[in-house]
């Protein structure tokens, strides 16, 4: 059994085919994902989806750094609702984001030090986007843990430096089908070290097809590409590599 940790069931890539989606995630033994609803308007289509496959899909609602000049405090009042309520499973994606600057980075960096001290109050996981930003980020998330800071790592795309950092901050680390493109050595040889239990899995689809998909839409099922790497790095059995990861987000998202 999987469970793919990040997808984006929301995104117009899916309005006209998301119960055959849901169906291929179900056959190849997808037992759980985690949908990012970013913004009002996702966030309402993503607590629609999760009504319609209950206990199936959760949703996890933030802002990506991209529109963090957008945010308002009414954001946080909504997530802060939405946490009460037992609606949302973790707070994200959230972050900074440098390669584009679509918000300018002041503005990154107050909203991601928000959304930190919101999720630490809330008890609740975040999920956590870096883009060129590693030592911005590294430094904010140091300042702003109070101790009960959970988290982790997605779309992981650095070397083991980095992921050395977020095993050190108690922080997991979440690998999409990245890890199967052929010039990925750094990322592959950050998986093969990383201990199998600070793992997680994820797609973040409808981006980033592994390999064996390049070109086509990404989609949930497809993260079982992404376990079938992990396990071809560290020289470990698929079975092991679908129960530690899915053990780890179950303990994670408090399914």
């Amino acid at each position: 059994m999987y469970i793919d940790t990040h997808a984006h069931l929301t995104f117009p890539q899916f309005k006209d085919d998301l119960d055959q989606i849901i169906a291929r995630a179900k056959e190849v033994k997808l037992e759980t994902i985690i949908n990012i609803a970013l913004g009002y308007e996702a966030l309402e289509q993503s607590l629609k989806i999760a009504e319609k496959y209950p206990n199936y899909v959760f949703t996890a609602f933030g802002l990506h750094p991209h529109e963090a000049k957008d945010c308002t405090d009414e954001i946080f009042v909504t997530t802060k609702k939405l946490a009460l309520d037992k609606k949302i499973v973790a707070i994200g994606e959230m972050g900074l984001d440098y390669f584009y600057k679509h918000s300018p980075p002041p503005v990154q960096q107050e909203v991601f030090r928000k959304f930190l001290r919101l999720a630490q109050e809330l008890n609740l996981p975040t999920i956590i986007h870096i883009r060129d930003a590693s030592a911005e980020a590294v430094k904010i998330l140091k300042e702003e843990n109070n101790g009960n800071l959970k988290g982790v790592l997605h779309c992981f795309g650095g070397d083991m430096k980095l992921g050395q950092v977020a095993l050190d901050m108690g922080l997991l680390v979440s690998f999409t089908g990245t890890v199967t493109f052929p010039k990925a050595n750094q990322v592959r040889e950050a998986a093969k070290q990383i201990s199998l239990d600070k793992i997680m899995i994820e797609t973040d689809c409808p981006f980033l097809a592994p390999q064996a998909f390049r070109g086509q839409r990404n989609e949930p099922a497809f993260v079982v590409e992404v376990a079938k790497k992990l396990a071809e790095v560290k020289g470990v059995s698929l079975e092991e590599i679908a129960k530690q990861t899915s053990s780890t987000a179950q303990a994670f998202f408090k399914l």
